[in-house]
């Protein structure tokens, strides 16, 4: 690694700085027009376009200064998403920054934007300790994001190195975006079927005919001594995005419910952030968060009562009725979700349905699965290749 050499980020950089939030904050915000990044958009290994917002361009000229080119790394420099880091997709572009997002635009003659980011991702639990030192909230000043110390192969390796690295975040990519089609397919089809084509001789029933909430939890009699344990913020639109293996005495107290093949998870705490998913094929010992409700579909399609309990207009109405001990942190009873009433189609367009999703399910399933093991791996080879433990073999070019 003689050839390594050793940086201050703002040696390899032309801007460090972050943004603004218009004046009138979210009153300000346009339907349309020059998105505005805010921390929630940016995830690490990734762009979240969920919540982005928009600014016209008067507003826009007033934050000239915090313009997102492309190419540039985004750090989250503030509150609980600290550190997370991602660069913008140039289909998001022209884009600006608020005061919670810093923007590194990095001298291309001498470092390579990906391998940065990648390094970034590598340095993540250092950038947190840094954090949490000296505030009553977790930030990351423009002086640390300067200091921070890059150990920078030659340009050629740089390249190497995130190409490794990029190609299987692409595959991750595609992964999810496939499965993001498959449920908008599934979407478009109960919707069809059971909304826009629902007979008027339908039966109004109530859900609690069809499903049993919560029915299973952790007793003395349990035999596993180790779980695997799924929190609500581990959960997202049917994604699982890590389990944690603890013993029962490491486990929270929230560790208590045991889910089974086709249940549905709805998250009871703000039902709105879509914590929500279908467990397929868990093992034995999967437990999860008292946060969720678990739903057993007795004699009914677990897929279409999960696309029937978290479209956009289901979605808004739980949160509307969701009760809590402040307004802060409303949250559903079972009994809500019990109560809920559908239009019961004939049995045999509900076959038809459930053979259709089942099959959307089962590769969507089978991707995740593609997604973690992808995942599993980059996050072995980061610190390698970051470190050099691990040397990329570069490719000689031969003239005749």
């Amino acid at each position: 690694m003689s050839e390594w050499t050793e940086y201050k980020l703002k040696q390899l950089t032309i801007k460090i700085g972050s943004g603004a939030t218009p004046r009138g904050g979210s009153n300000s915000y346009k339907e349309a027009g020059i998105s505005l990044i805010r921390s929630q958009n940016v995830l690490d290994f990734g762009f979240s376009e969920s919540g982005l917002a928009f600014i016209d361009e008067e507003q826009a000229n007033q934050l000239k200064n915090v313009e997102v080119l492309s190419n540039d790394i985004l750090l989250n420099i503030t509150g609980d998403s600290v550190a997370r880091c991602c660069i913008v997709p140039d289909k998001y572009l022209p884009a600006r920054v608020n005061q919670h997002v810093s923007i590194i635009r990095l001298i291309s003659e001498k470092a390579n934007h990906q391998f940065i980011f990648y390094y970034l991702q590598y340095l993540k639990p250092e950038l947190l300790i840094s954090a949490e030192i000296g505030a009553t909230r977790n930030a990351i000043t423009k002086g640390m994001i300067e200091e921070i110390e890059i150990l920078l192969p030659p340009l050629p390796e740089q390249r190497a190195i995130a190409s490794i690295l990029s190609s299987l975040d692409d595959k991750i990519d595609l992964l999810h975006r496939q499965n993001t089609t498959l449920e908008k397919m599934a979407e478009t089809l109960f919707r069809q079927w059971f909304v826009e084509e629902a007979g008027e001789e339908w039966e109004e029933v109530k859900l609690g005919n069809f499903v049993k909430t919560n029915q299973i939890s952790i007793s003395k009699n349990y035999p596993y001594k180790v779980i695997e344990y799924l929190d609500t913020s581990s959960l997202t639109e049917g994604m699982i995005s890590s389990l944690q293996t603890l013993t029962i005495e490491e486990a929270p107290s929230r560790a208590k419910r045991l889910v089974k093949h086709n249940d549905v998870l709805l998250s009871t705490v703000r039902p709105d952030q879509k914590h929500y998913g279908i467990i397929k094929n868990p093992v034995e010992n999967l437990v999860v968060s008292t946060g969720f409700c678990v739903i057993t579909c007795t004699n009914i399609d677990p897929h279409f009562v999960y696309l029937l309990l978290t479209n956009k207009d289901m979605t808004e109405y739980l949160h509307s009725i969701a009760e809590g001990s402040t307004s802060t942190y409303p949250s559903l009873k079972p009994s809500d979700i019990e109560s809920i009433t559908f239009f019961l189609p004939p049995k045999g367009i509900l076959d038809i349905f459930s053979n259709i999703a089942t099959r959307m399910w089962d590769k969507i399933d089978s991707n995740q699965t593609q997604i973690r093991t992808l995942t599993a791996l980059r996050d072995s080879l980061l610190p390698k290749l970051m470190s050099g433990e691990v040397r990329v073999a570069l490719k000689k070019t031969i003239y005749l």
